[in-house]
């Protein structure tokens, strides 16, 4: 595991890896968690005129490439919005890097941008959930569940977490985090051509925000 990794035992759920390339692993099932990766949103906004290079979606396939191979995880879960909107050439991209990995399962749970054709999802490269979809102790979903048992927790994505921070002089940065409060985990989201939503935080909840490449507990 890499040196910047963050282990926590979640109560009686077992221990949490959070990882400050916005993942989390779960070594109990040898397990890695990514929410939010939108590939395909560098050619959506090409489609508009705007240049996006696709070198950031590259990057971020390789990231997950090297988490992989980091932690000798077993199976890859994307909690939602893998890809963003509509069919564009980067799928294809995801088809082929996934190839590489023969000994890894890969698993979608469709959030509300997972639109493409029903074809795309057919490959036989992808095994397809609804929400939520349980692991062991663990319910995995795209949104966050409003209801569900509390011998579980809700590990989720789609708000794109942040929680923003005050330094000297009035400065203030808000950073992605993951935050944990009454069960339920909301994940980072992964992909960097994403926005960030401020959190709100009691005294009961927990915060990780990732800073400079490490996962630091702030509250």
């Amino acid at each position: 595991m890499q040196d910047n990794t963050l282990k926590v035992v979640m109560e009686e759920f077992g221990e949490f890896h959070f990882l400050p390339q916005k993942a989390l692993f779960l070594p109990k099932y040898k397990a890695l968690l990514i929410a939010d990766p939108h590939f395909g949103k560098a050619g959506h906004f090409r489609k508009a005129g705007i240049p996006i290079s696709e070198l950031l979606h590259d990057e971020d396939l390789d990231r997950i490439a090297k988490m992989i191979a980091n932690t000798q995880t077993k199976s890859v879960y994307f909690l939602g919005d893998l890809f963003h909107s509509d069919l564009n050439e980067s799928w294809w991209g995801i088809e082929a890097f996934i190839d590489q990995f023969s000994e890894t399962n890969f698993h979608l749970i469709k959030g509300n941008h997972d639109i493409l054709p029903p074809a795309c999802y057919q490959s036989g490269k992808w095994e397809i959930h609804e929400e939520p979809l349980t692991l062991g102790g663990y319910l995995l979903s795209h949104e966050p569940l409003e209801d569900f048992s509390k011998d579980k927790i809700n590990i989720c994505g789609h708000i794109h977490p942040g929680i923003s921070l005050r330094g000297k002089g009035r400065q203030k940065v808000t950073l992605p985090c993951f935050f944990y409060s009454e069960r339920r985990l909301i994940m980072p989201a992964f992909g960097r051509f994403t926005g960030l939503v401020a959190m709100p935080c009691t005294k009961s909840d927990q915060v990780y925000v990732i800073a400079e490449e490490k996962v630091i507990r702030v509250n």
